[in-house]
């Protein structure tokens, strides 16, 4: 396997450190997902107990001057690695107003993905800084864990507010509780809700409106003013919300009745999935 890529446009290089700092703050540790076109940041708890799931998806062309990499076979030509998300982000952070970023897959006595920022010092020199991250290369046999989410069919699919705006509603109401309901229709109406022994909260947002696929897939019969809600453990909720560093050019909300709710983002040239399931 091999693997090194290099970035040099100052726009390109500030973009991926964002999306390295969103991956961050929504996944402590997750797998990177290396192929010759694309890469991909995954996410992967168990539903079962009550585990979100992520699929980020950038192309590498959008933000590499150079890539070259190797897979483990010509017939599964990809590299598939687990790290802690955070590394990479403050490996990242430190390329501020770089000349260049490379990126490389090595052998420090462990397998690492060395982050080599060259840097611009006061005298017009420059100086390299080598970051090693430590990961584990995933074997292909787990590879079947580390597929795009299947997206199901959902009962409403809706258009989100400004997600700072989400948020801020968000983290007042994670003070009264733990759990919180959003519930949308086809009207364009999204609501978020907590309630609690003493209290019930919603918060409403009108005329957001809805994707038109999601109009045509609609059965005939369904009221377009029905709800469709699903509950959910607000801090997770929240994690999302706050992982979003820039409002997205799109962003939409699936949700499917009582067992999941799904996000569906497009930052510029970055696609994110993420999906979080129903309390039980």
């Amino acid at each position: 396997m091999k693997f090194r890529a290099k970035i040099v446009d100052a726009a390109c290089l500030n973009h991926f450190t964002r999306v390295s700092a969103m991956v961050a703050k929504l996944a402590r540790t997750c797998a990177l997902r290396i192929s010759p076109r694309q890469l991909h940041f995954v996410l992967a708890e168990r539903a079962a107990g009550g585990g979100a799931s992520m699929w980020c998806e950038l192309e590498q062309e959008n933000f590499f001057s150079e890539f070259q990499m190797e897979g483990v076979s010509a017939e599964n030509n990809a590299i598939c690695l687990e790290l802690a998300a955070e590394n990479l982000s403050r490996a990242l952070r430190t390329a501020h107003n770089a000349r260049a970023l490379k990126v490389k897959l090595t052998n420090r006595h462990f397998p690492c993905l060395t982050v080599s920022v060259e840097l611009l010092s006061v005298s017009s020199s420059s100086r390299i800084v080598t970051h090693d991250i430590p990961v584990k290369v995933i074997p292909r046999r787990l590879w079947k864990d580390l597929q795009e989410p299947t997206v199901p069919d959902c009962d409403v699919s809706i258009y989100l507010p400004v997600l700072k705006t989400m948020k801020s509603v968000v983290e007042k109401m994670k003070n009264i509780s733990n759990h919180l309901i959003i519930e949308a229709n086809g009207n364009g109406d999204l609501n978020l809700k907590i309630e609690s022994d003493l209290v019930c909260v919603t918060t409403h947002f009108k005329d957001l409106g809805n994707p038109p696929f999601a109009s045509e897939n609609a059965s005939q019969d369904r009221n377009p003013a029905h709800m469709a809600e699903v509950h959910v453990d607000i801090r997770k909720f929240l994690q999302f919300l706050s992982g979003q560093q820039v409002n997205p050019t799109k962003a939409i909300c699936n949700i499917v009745r009582n067992k999941v709710v799904h996000f569906d983002l497009l930052h510029e040239d970055v696609s994110l999935q993420y999906f979080i399931p129903a309390l039980s």
